[in-house]
């Protein structure tokens, strides 16, 4: 067996960045913890926004906390009201000033952390797994991904023993630096115990410099595609018809004697 590596550790530098972006200084442990602290706290507290990342920035006097959501209008609430609650608390956590960023995620079905929480729910309603995993692979495939790779494994089914079943569909090459994967891991709690998921997800390949320190990782001057399924689908709209014109009317078809025929019998 090979060592594993997070894909995302991997590649950090590269073409992806980091998701929290400050200097450490002296108290470098202290911010870390600090982070830590909001992280958990916003993902109990936010549980059912499907929350996806949580960017964190620092000044000298200011943190600046980015969500990137599926569900904003959760958070933000009625007239904001709610994003003013969150930052008083988050207020009382760190003893500083605290500045919120809602972002929407357009397509979570391209979010490996997302998917893997609508598997793990899928699995704690005592869906049957299988059809939990290979529901979330169709939709995250027809949302033009190169391609995915679920892993599941615990007692499977309620088993007495434990095993682990891997579903995979299209590319995910996890060796080409190059490849924009996702990569997340969560957790069903079950009545007979854990059950655990990983995702992969492979986006297509990153041509050109990206900007890592930008809180949305895709920009305007990067294009995105891969040589596989999918090809350089994700730059394009899905009902963008490009220069193929419209569809001529029937009438103007060439003539055709065994259509004719058939049209006539239908009659």
């Amino acid at each position: 067996m090979g060592q594993k590596v997070n894909p995302v550790g991997l590649r950090l530098g590269i073409i992806r960045g980091w998701d929290s972006n400050w200097f450490g200084g002296k108290n470098f442990a202290g911010k870390i913890v600090e982070d830590d602290k909001i992280r958990r706290y916003l993902n109990v507290r936010l549980v059912k926004a499907d929350i996806a990342k949580i960017y964190i920035e620092r000044t000298l006097k200011l943190i600046t906390v980015t969500i990137n959501t599926a569900r904003p209008g959760l958070i933000i609430g009625k007239g904001g009201t709610e994003v003013d609650k969150l930052k008083e608390e988050l207020k009382k956590i760190t003893n500083k000033e605290v500045q919120i960023n809602i972002s929407e995620v357009k397509r979570p079905d391209l979010d490996a952390y997302l998917v893997a929480q609508k598997v793990a729910k899928q699995i704690e309603g005592r869906v049957s797994y299988r059809k939990a995993v290979k529901t979330a692979i169709s939709s995250t495939m027809h949302a033009f991904a190169d391609g995915i790779k679920v892993s599941v494994s615990g007692r499977l089914g309620g088993a007495e023993i434990a095993r682990a079943e891997h579903f995979k569909e299209g590319r995910t090459p996890l060796h080409t630096l190059r490849a924009d994967i996702d990569y997340a891991k969560a957790e069903a709690h079950t009545t007979y115990g854990r059950i655990g998921i990983k995702v992969w997800i492979c986006k297509g390949l990153v041509y050109g410099k990206r900007d890592l320190y930008a809180i949305l990782p895709d920009s305007k001057d990067m294009k995105i595609g891969g040589a596989g399924r999918g090809g350089m689908r994700n730059d394009r709209d899905r009902n963008d018809r490009r220069d193929r014109g419209d569809r001529r009317d029937r009438n103007d078809r060439p003539f055709d004697r065994r259509r004719q025929d058939r049209e006539h019998r239908e009659r």
